[in-house]
This record gives C-alpha cells, structure tokens and sequence, in this order.
C-alpha cells in the first residue's frame, strides 16, 4: 500500500510540474518537460515514503530536504511538496498532539521560509501560501486520525473491560452462592445427623436391657432423618430454575422455632436451657434465620463435642439496634478448639453468616470449662432500612 501511494504520489508531482503559471490570467497549460534535477528530487521524494510507517520522521527530513532543494534550484517548486505532505502526515498520527505542533510548525516554517525567501517568484506569490496550507492541512489531517484511532482503542478496551468485569462479578456471584448453599447444607445436615448418631447409639446400648427406651430413642431417629430430609427438599428446591416443576417448599425457620428446636436437643439427652427477651421483635429474615442457625450450629458442637453430662444455655437479648444471641455450655470445650483443624466448618459457617450481615461473633473457651458463642446482629439490616425508606 505505501508502494502504490509513493507511485500515485509521483505520479501527480509529474503531472503538477507541467502546469506553468503564466501572468494574471490564470493558468495555462502546455506541454513541457520538467528539469531533470526537478525529476531526481520527486522520484527521492516518492520512493522514501515507501518507508514512511517504518521511520516517519526520517522520512520526512528526506522529502522535507527534497522540498528545500526544489524550492531553491528547480522550478517548478510546488509538487515536490507533496512528498513532504504525506510525511507530516504520517508523522501526525502516529504520535503525539505536542510532538504534532512541534514537527508542523517547524516544517510549515521551514519550507514557506524557504520558499519565500530565496525562491524566484514574489514572497507572496500563491504558490508559496499553498505550501503553507498544504503543511498544515497534512498535519491536522494526521493529528485527527491519530485522535479518531485513540478514541475508537479506548472504547473497545472499556468494551473488553466491561466485558471481563461481568465475568468476574458473575463468577464471584456463583462463588457466593456456592459457600451459601454449602453453609446451609453443612448447617441442616450437621444438626440432624448428629441427633441420628446419638440416638441411634443410645438405641444399640439399652435395645436388649430396656426395649422400650430403644424404641423412643428410634422414633427420634425416624423424627430427625424425616426433619433432614424436608428442610434438604426445601434447600434443594431452591436451586431449581424458574421453568422447573414446583417443589413443595416450607418457609426458612426463625427463631420463633428457638423452643422446638431446644425440644430436639433435650429428646437426645442434652440439658438445654432458653432464655429470651426480644418477644415482639420483628426480624428481617434474613437475620432470623442467621440466629437460628447460629442456636443450631452451637448446640449441635455442644452435643458432639462437650460431653455427655454438658448443659446448654441459649439467650436471645435485644440491645438497641441489635440482638445478641449467646450460647453457652459448660463441658470440657476441647472439641470446640479441634473442630475447625480437623476440617469442620461450623464455627466457619457461623462466622460467614454474621459477617455477611455485618454483625460480629466472639468464639472461645469460657474461664473454669465450657465454650462460649456470642453473636451481634442488626436488628435492621441495610436492605431492610432502605426498604422502609429510612437512612
């Protein structure tokens, strides 16, 4: 392409130099045959813009010195300046605005100087103010590209940015999700299956010395894989699409479930105890079901991992602007300790909850035996204040 520009370039600079310009009657045309030095500096001229993507500015010191020395011996003096004008050109837009002013200026000057100064004809003489239109067209015409090309790169690189920023935000939506369905899987399984072991051995311990508490103890088995198995349905149904058949799905429990769900613990031999004084508290759900589960994961820890003789107390308190859910026991508290370097994920889980809703939660040993869970959760969470239209 550069090639064909250079021949169609010099092509016209041939052309141009059979036009004469003869007195104030305009132009006439004749036939005649341009000076052969005329023809060395157009044909240097064309062939260095062959070269003009590679070394822009060098290219344009050879056709801007080609333009000087037809100015000052040949004659005509217009169409070598062609060469010079594609170059500042080429120069324009593929650098900077500065650097543009800079080159053109000093191009623009140099030549109509030139021109201007030794050449034959009058300083005012239209050929010498073409060649500084000509300059300064070719470098506004670059400098435009040049801002055309950068505006058109900015908006596809915001595109790909914008693009690369939905895939992020999509993949870190599915993280999220993903840890959410875990938490509550890990949350409804643990407590159940935990309740199906201990019942199950007390069965296998007293099924051949007294059948009918190992009959009891197998009703609470059956009682706890039947609650699993309903609060999986409804966790699973949750993940169907909007064009999947319905599942029957029941409402996520609160803490107006705080008692029954005391109840399952005391069937399996824990002593649980509950204390409240938030009656009348209106949670957002979101908030009444992080305190269930926080009851649910601490007292499933206390029944694995505190011992057999432990006692639980649960106390749900509103302080102001949040409810504190505490859970406390007062077995050995070791287990507690070893859970999470054993891979567990309760008090994870649990602490994942609280933070979501920008609440805080204090785990550890009590002084003298026992562990101690203690959560701080907004009453009024930031969707739920926006929602009532309050700051």
């Amino acid at each position: 392409m550069d090639a064909a520009l250079a021949a169609g370039v010099l092509v016209c600079m041939v052309a141009g130099s059979f036009v004469e310009p003869r007195g104030p009657e305009g132009v006439d045309w004749e036939l005649r045959i341009p000076d052969p030095l005329s023809l060395v500096l157009m044909t240097l001229g064309a062939a260095a813009l062959v070269f003009r993507r590679r070394a822009p500015r060098t290219v344009l010191a050879l056709a801007g010195g080609a333009s000087v020395a037809e100015s000052v011996t040949g004659d005509p003096r217009a169409p070598v300046v062609m060469c010079a004008v594609v170059a500042l050109y080429t120069v324009a837009s593929t650098t900077d605005r500065p650097t543009t002013w800079r080159v053109g200026l000093l191009t623009m000057t140099v030549l109509t100087g030139t021109a201007m100064a030794v050449g034959p004809l009058p300083w005012y003489a239209q050929e010498n103010l073409a060649i500084f239109a000509w300059t300064g067209i070719g470098a506004t015409a670059g400098d435009a590209v040049r801002s055309r090309r950068a505006f058109v790169q900015a908006i596809r690189e915001r595109a790909e940015r914008a693009e690369r920023t939905r895939e992020e935000e999509a993949r870190r939506r599915v993280a999220e999700e993903r840890l959410r369905i875990a938490r509550d899987l890990h949350d409804v399984v643990a407590h159940h299956i935990a309740l199906v072991n201990v019942q199950a051995g007390v069965a296998a311990h007293v099924m051949d010395r007294r059948p009918d508490q190992a009959k009891e103890a197998l009703a609470h088995v059956r009682e706890a894989s039947r609650s699993a198995l309903g609060e999986l349905r409804a966790t699973v149904g949750l993940l169907r699409q909007s064009g999947d058949p319905e599942a029957p799905t029941e409402p996520a429990p609160g803490l107006d479930r705080l008692d029954e769900l005391a109840g399952t613990f005391r069937s399996a031999g824990l002593r649980v105890e509950v204390a409240r004084t938030d009656q009348g508290t209106e949670l957002p759900a979101a908030v009444d079901l992080a305190a269930y589960r926080i009851v649910q994961e601490a007292l499933t820890n206390v029944q694995k991992h505190a011992g057999t003789r432990a006692r639980a107390e649960v106390s749900v308190v509103r302080v102001g602007p949040h409810i504190e859910v505490t859970v406390l026991d007062d077995g050995s508290g070791e287990g507690h300790e070893q859970a999470p370097a054993g891979g567990g994920h309760g008090l994870l889980g649990m602490r994942e909850r609280v933070t979501a809703l920008r609440g805080t939660l204090t785990t550890g040993p009590r002084y003298g035996g026992g562990f101690r869970v203690h959560a701080i959760l907004p009453v009024k969470t930031h969707t739920s204040a926006a929602g009532d239209g309050r700051p």
